[in-house]
Parts: C-alpha cells; structure tokens; sequence
C-alpha cells in the first residue's frame, strides 16, 4: 500500500492526548500541527485535504501519519539530531587563553575576537569553549600578604580578644572613616516603583567633608562616635577620651590598626596617665581585623552612600541618625575564625623545597 494510502487508526486514549495538544498554549507549534494531520487522517481526510487545511505540503503530511502508524504518539516528538561534529580543539583555544597576549597587540588579556582572530577561529567559538573550561580573562582577583613581622602576635592577641574577651573588661575597636563626602544630587531622586529601582542623577555638587570616628563594642555592637574636620592625633586623642568617659572605671582595650596618629607621642603620653586603657594593633595590612569596619560598610550602604546632603551640617546629623537607631537594635558581631585558622592563610606561603 503507498504511504499516501496508509490508513490511520488511533491507538487507545490517543484521541484524547492529541485533542489535549490542539488546546495546550505551550505546545510546540510543530507538535500541534502533527496531531492535528494525525486526527484529521484518523477522519478520514486526503492526504491533500488535509495539507491545505493545516498549511503544510501533502508530503509532510504523508510522512507524519506514516511516521504514527509505525511508532504511535512517541513518534510524533522531535528527534535530536547529530548535526556537524565540532571542528575546533578546545585544548588549542584554552592553551593560547592561558597564556599572555603577544606584546604587539598592548592588552593585558584575551577577549573572545582578538583571539578568535589570532586562532582563526570565530569569537562565537572561543566564547563557548571559555563558558565550557569556566574561563574568564576579563576577571581577577587582589590578594595581598602582610609583611609584619609581628604578624602571628597580633592576630592572637585581637583574635583572642573577640573569642575570649578578659573578664570585667571592655573591648572596644576604634577606627576613623576619613574624607566623607556631604553630597547633594543635581536633581531630586525618582521614587522606587514596582518594577522600577530609585534612580538618582550621577552628577553632584560636594558640599565638603568630614570624618567619622567610631567606637564598637565587641559584647554588645555599640557603637560610639564623633566626627572631626579633620584625622590628625589632637583629633584622635580627643576621640580616645570620649570612649574613656563612655566606658568609666572599667579596664578598657581597644583595638585599631597601624595608622601614624594612633602612636603619636602625645597619645602615648595620654595612655601612660591612664594604665587603664590597653591599646591592641592589627598587623600591616590587616585592618580587616578590626570589627569596625564591617560596621562601616554597613553605615555607607544605608546611609552616606545613596543620601543627598546640602552640608556637612546634614551629613553629621544623618550619620548620628543612623548610629542612634543602629544602638537601639545593635546586636554583636559573632568573630568564628581562630587565629590558627586565619594564620594558615595570611602567611606568605613558602617557595618549593623540591631538590634539583
């Protein structure tokens, strides 16, 4: 019998689940139209009825209902093809990735078209051979090791302070944020709307600076501060003896890095008279020990960053604000690295002792 004469009869239940096809929205088109030249066929329809009905060549339609009878719904689905093996070697694109550019080209790393045009080889290429190897030239990341040569002393004595704090005393971590900017956007701020972020113009006008002194206490994450025009000792000295009024007839360390004005001389004179008061160092470049900063981070993201401030005047009172309501739901911040831990990544590791 031609495959034009083939006689189409519905398997059981089959009537139904290509009826389901005709009405789901999210059936492929391709899908739709086989089942309906299948139910059309299984009617009774011509071969060539049922093209002009469904917009399709007789052949199609020849080929599909033939296609039914011999495998049912299943092969009514689209079939994988193998299509044209791929001709490019990975190894080569992610070799030459790896490698610098040539110096005569002047860039410090690969984009998909100076290689591809290097390689011969399309961008389309080496951005899909990249995507596979998680290659990405365009990124890198700073590491930095601290030359310290008090390094494993510090981060045990500040370390040891967050996780085993000394009985009846008080930890606090001291830092100064300089050079905050009071600026004011050229045009008023657009609203957030569903759907839409607040926008803000990128120009400014700068109204001037100041700098914010703060004090957080470990137990507790309060914070205590003042801000100065400017971050000289005299300012920082003055800032030493309002935490020490803060923190009355109580044995007070504080910890804060290396920075010239916190061992100015007339500030080392000022702790001599105050036995009291102990002062602990972060190692060079390794202020990150110092948990204030994380609350500086957090003060910039929610309040000075997207803020629109006509002076400092503004500015010093919208950073009061924010410390004032920070005190009233201040919870501490939990230190869960131990200095063995953080030491095990801050050292510089040594080169290879391999023998030759």
């Amino acid at each position: 019998m031609p495959p034009s004469a083939v006689r189409v009869v519905l398997r059981d239940g089959d009537q139904e689940r290509l009826a389901a096809l005709l009405r789901a929205p999210s059936a492929p088109a391709g899908l739709v139209q086989r089942a309906r030249i299948v139910l059309l066929a299984a009617d009774g329809m011509s071969n060539t009825d049922i093209a002009a009905q469904v917009g399709a060549a007789r052949q199609t339609v020849v080929t599909w209902r033939q296609r039914y009878v011999d495998g049912g719904m299943p092969a009514l689905q689209d079939v994988d093809r193998p299509g044209r093996p791929p001709v490019h070697d990975d190894v080569a694109v992610v070799v030459a990735t790896l490698e610098p550019p040539p110096e005569h080209l002047g860039v410090t790393h690969w984009s998909t078209r100076l290689l591809g045009d290097h390689l011969g080889v399309s961008f389309a290429t080496v951005a899909r051979i990249w995507r596979k190897w998680k290659l990405q030239p365009w990124r890198i990341e700073t590491f930095k090791f601290s030359t310290d040569p008090e390094l494993e002393a510090k981060i045990r004595d500040v370390v040891g302070l967050y996780l085993a704090p000394p009985d009846k005393a008080v930890v606090v971590c001291v830092d100064e944020k300089s050079q905050v900017h009071a600026l004011d956007r050229t045009a008023p701020i657009l609203p957030l709307r569903p759907g839409i972020p607040a926008k803000q113009t990128h120009d400014y006008v700068r109204h001037g600076t100041t700098t914010l002194f703060a004090a957080l206490e470990v137990a507790t994450g309060k914070v205590t501060d003042r801000c100065y025009d400017r971050h000289r000792h005299e300012e920082f000295l003055a800032f030493l003896k309002v935490v020490a009024k803060a923190y009355p007839r109580v044995k007070l360390h504080i910890v804060c890095d290396n920075y010239a004005t916190h061992k100015h001389p007339a500030v080392k004179a000022w702790l001599a008279k105050n036995p009291r008061i102990t002062m602990h160092f972060t190692p060079t470049s390794g202020s990150w020990l110092n948990l204030v900063e994380i609350f500086f981070g957090i003060i910039t993201r929610q309040a000075i960053r997207r803020g629109t401030h006509r002076s400092v005047t503004e500015l010093i009172e919208a950073i009061e604000r924010f410390i004032d309501g920070w005190n009233d739901r201040c919870e501490p911040f939990i230190w869960t690295k131990t200095p063995d831990e953080i030491i095990a990544k801050a050292v510089r590791p040594t080169t290879s002792n391999s023998r030759h």
